[in-house]
């Protein structure tokens, strides 16, 4: 059968800019402070990246020195961050490798907990008509590509921005959605790139992209999986800065 997600890589400059990701992020990787010390590189990630991601929602990114986190937008990225940070990532990632949906779900709980009066709707799809349809023709659709990473991390997160499937959070998960896919295609597999940072940075650019990229266009798709491997690639930049300090 044809890889539906052909298409995206045949695109002028996708797969050059896939390749450049890729070796971004290997190279930080290699870095000598992550050699042996990549879980504290790892640990500052998912904190500048739940940051990040809030932010990019409209949330706040101030962590209050008690701890006691006031805003729930910020509240919700901050345990979606802790869920793909150490032992509970390794879990996640073997759910999402088994069952997707469920580790969709799981985000979404984690997500938007303090966002949603009826606890029974966190985790589950909307209920209008084609959201199931299309959420289970994405997973199935990247789980069967053999697309660069970075290509099949762009589209899921640019299809479950696009779905919006939850009604809820769906940015905070479309985001971290697209770290599972880095993490556990091996793109990114300590989970070290904070690509969060240049979406926050560009977040208009971002969000039209996004738009655009729902509309189905070729060229806009094009341009969203373009954007997306530039984050990757800039997010390896801020990965290193935070490893240079490491063993500053």
């Amino acid at each position: 059968m044809t890889d539906p997600l052909q298409p995206l890589v045949d695109l002028p400059g996708v797969r050059a800019a896939a390749d450049r990701a890729r070796d971004a992020l290997a190279e930080v990787h290699r870095h000598k402070a992550n050699r042996r010390g990549w879980p504290t590189t790892a640990a500052e990630a998912a904190v500048r990246a739940a940051r990040s991601s809030a932010a990019i929602d409209g949330g706040s990114t101030e962590l209050p020195a008690d701890g006691q986190v006031g805003d729930p937008i910020l509240a919700g990225s901050l345990r979606v961050g802790q869920a793909l940070d150490g032992d509970a990532l390794r879990n996640l990632v073997g759910t999402w490798q088994r069952a997707p949906l469920q580790a969709l779900a799981r985000l979404h709980l984690l997500a938007a907990a303090d966002l949603v009066a009826d606890e029974e709707s966190l985790g589950r799809p909307r209920a209008e008509a084609g959201v199931a349809e299309r959420l289970d023709l994405l997973v199935q659709t990247v789980l069967g590509s053999s697309a660069p990473a970075p290509v099949i991390a762009a589209v899921v997160h640019g299809e479950l921005l696009a779905l919006r499937p939850f009604g809820t959070a769906d940015g905070v998960v479309a985001r971290a959605a697209s770290r599972l896919v880095a993490v556990s295609s091996g793109l990114d597999p300590h989970s070290l790139g904070v690509p969060e940072v240049f979406w926050l940075r560009r977040r208009q650019a971002y969000l039209d992209a996004a738009a655009a990229f729902g509309s189905g266009a070729a060229d806009a798709v094009g341009g969203w999986v373009l954007l997306c491997c530039g984050a990757l690639e800039d997010g390896a930049r801020e990965a290193t800065s935070i490893a240079d300090s490491a063993s500053g």
